[in-house]
């Protein structure tokens, strides 16, 4: 039988910026730090939006209030399947306290987060957020996890 993983990723707005946080992935990459949002695992009984709040606050020092879910995504690397759910985040302060797993962080303004954030994965789903649009994120309104459809 195959193992499941939740994660949970935290999009943190403060004003009109985004928190980006720099981590290690792997030395045998080229580039071994790379810039992400704050991503971490459920624990066993908690719920998503308690989970990110917990994450958040232990990676960086920042009280957040869960406001939505943005999207969803999902891989598999070898027995363990993994689906994450990425909310958006409004931050209490812009004073960040790095746990010893971050490398760095930044305040990035909207318009600059595809400049920062290389994933190209990343920038793919939070572009179907609408998060590097023009417009702010409120406008969304509450919504459902956002699922692509399949053809």
């Amino acid at each position: 039988m195959g193992k499941f993983r939740i994660l949970v990723k935290g999009i943190v707005q403060y004003k009109d910026s985004f928190l980006a946080v720099e981590k290690w992935y792997d030395d045998r990459i080229f580039e071994p730090y790379q810039w992400e949002f704050i991503d971490g695992e459920m624990e066993f009984g908690e719920n998503p939006e308690r989970a990110v709040a917990r994450i958040v606050a232990e990676k960086t020092g920042i009280p957040v209030q869960v406001d939505k879910p943005l999207y969803t995504w999902g891989f598999t690397a070898g027995e363990i399947c993994t689906t994450g759910i990425a909310f958006l985040c409004d931050a209490q302060t812009d004073t960040v306290v790095l746990s010893e797993e971050l490398h760095n962080s930044q305040w990035v303004p909207k318009d600059e987060i595809a400049s920062v954030i290389t994933n190209q994965a990343v920038i793919k789903d939070i572009e179907k957020t609408g998060l590097l649009n023009s417009f702010d994120l409120h406008d969304f309104g509450k919504v459902d996890l956002f699922i692509e459809p399949v053809d």
